[in-house]
């Protein structure tokens, strides 16, 4: 028992390590950079659980939080006042998400892939309006809907599908006693 419960601690900081090189892995664009964190935010839950895949995610926003330059655009407690910010408080449900439909019954790639669907949903369903918030209301930018939606989601959609599917295809490649309900 103890020894599973080192192995996810180690493997929770390793995607925490990992969300956080994904960062750095990124193409800008006027609003939000493309990067390869969500890919990550995916295998965490997949592999670790709808709770340890969580807590990988919030110790990545909080460890940016703290000034750790793990963000994009660095750290530091200003960040939340950036268009991302959103999203990456979405990662944190978005993990959970994806692992619980993932851990829900047998990984099959249609389960593994409706559960990076879900958790993708998730992270959409913080971060857009976050990103309205803070250019509507905080930078006073007046902007639309139709903007924020196809600047915020629409632009990334299929370079998410993209990774939807490295997700899923990077987990079945793995041996199935990770993926088998938490057991490791």
């Amino acid at each position: 028992m103890a020894n599973k419960k080192v192995s996810l601690m180690v493997l929770t900081a390793l995607f925490t390590a990992l969300t956080a090189v994904g960062a750095f892995i990124r193409i800008p664009t006027p609003t939000v950079a493309f990067t390869l964190q969500i890919l990550f935010v995916f295998l965490a839950g997949i592999l670790l659980g709808p709770a340890w895949g969580a807590l990988s995610q919030l110790l990545y926003v909080l460890l940016g939080l703290m000034g750790v330059p793990v963000f994009t655009g660095g750290g530091g407690l200003g960040y939340v006042f950036q268009p991302s910010f959103g999203f990456l408080l979405g990662y944190i449900g978005g993990a959970a998400m994806t692992g619980w439909i993932a851990r829900a019954g047998r990984p099959t790639l249609l389960r593994l892939a409706l559960a990076c669907g879900a958790g993708l949903a998730v992270i959409y369903a913080v971060g857009l309006p976050y990103m309205a918030w803070v250019l509507n209301v905080h930078l006073e930018k007046n902007l639309s809907a139709s903007y924020i939606i196809t600047n915020g989601c629409l632009i990334f959609l299929p370079w998410d599908g993209v990774k939807l599917a490295a997700a899923v295809a990077l987990s079945k490649a793995l041996p199935q006693k990770l993926l088998s309900n938490g057991s490791f």
